[in-house]
């Protein structure tokens, strides 16, 4: 038997040959604002631009988060990010409260670990890709690292073939490259209930492709976060709640994998991941109590 090639010992050149590209009936279903979007951002996420971005995410908009949350930050285990391998992509599935969960984790990372970090988080098209004032968000809070986007709205069904690109290059962007960190929130959407340590039901997708990509998997708790940008900002000086971020131990899904490749063991996948969120929410509500204080 044919012994199999780690993805850490394959040259970056030859991973970036085998990067997918979208299918022209896949492309075809956007309009041409969507289109430019698409092929800006994507060029944004590769070689030297990614790298510029990469250094503007550490050294300025890691910078501003922290100046906007450090007298409320609140991190438990970021060792589990530190001790994983680099070599191999590491996919953070969070649950998802606010516009800035991500955020916040990604200014958490570049400033507490030395670990090398290229980021990417997968995002609904909506705003993001239609609207030039969405492309400008992109830039400004993530520097273009919400990539790739899927077209998930239900009035745009026919736009879903293009997310059948989508799916291809997010598991390969989660199968190859080094110190790639993908940030995923397993809900799908935000939820705006009062109950912090409530989750809306998992989506088969990060099951989907965890199990095409196998690559390291983290489970994060966030709490604290508004959804008003400058209430956020004025309660680090005002007394405002504490913003608490857990990172759990790396989940071990090998049983999964022995199972067969269907809608079901990826529904199965996402479930698990969001049982391993809420073991790290109890921790917050032992620790803190229900509101946070």
């Amino acid at each position: 038997m044919t012994e199999e090639i780690a993805p850490s010992s394959v040259s970056e050149t030859a991973l970036q040959r085998r990067a997918p590209s979208p299918a022209p009936d896949e492309i075809a279903v956007l309009s041409r604002t969507e289109r430019f979007a698409v092929q800006l951002v994507r060029k944004m996420n590769q070689g030297s631009w990614k790298r510029f971005w990469t250094f503007c995410q550490r050294h300025v908009g890691s910078l501003w988060i922290y100046l906007a949350t450090y007298n409320l930050m609140n991190v438990r285990g970021i060792e589990n990010v530190e001790h994983t391998d680099v070599n191999r992509p590491l996919v953070l599935v969070a649950n998802h409260r606010s516009f800035f969960d991500m955020y916040t984790v990604s200014s958490v990372l570049f400033r507490r670990t030395d670990r090398p970090i290229t980021l990417f988080f997968p995002v609904r098209a909506k705003f993001f890709y239609d609207n030039p004032l969405g492309w400008f968000v992109n830039l400004v809070m993530g520097w273009w690292a919400m990539y790739p986007p899927f077209f998930r709205e239900q009035n745009e069904a026919n736009k879903r073939v293009f997310d059948k690109f989508s799916v291809r290059e997010l598991i390969h962007i989660c199968t190859y490259g080094y110190g790639h960190v993908i940030g995923f929130h397993p809900e799908g959407k935000r939820n705006v209930n009062g109950d912090s340590y409530s989750f809306l039901p998992a989506q088969p997708g990060i099951g989907k492709v965890i199990f095409d990509a196998r690559p390291s998997v983290v489970p994060v708790f966030i709490a604290g976060l508004r959804n008003e940008l400058a209430k956020q900002i004025l309660g680090n000086w005002t007394g405002g709640g504490k913003v608490r971020i857990w990172f759990g131990a790396p989940v071990d899904l090998a049983e999964f994998y022995k199972k067969r490749d269907s809608v079901r063991t990826h529904k199965e996948i996402a479930d698990f991941l969001m049982t391993k969120i809420g073991e790290l929410g109890e921790k917050d509500r032992a620790e803190f109590g229900e509101d946070g204080r």
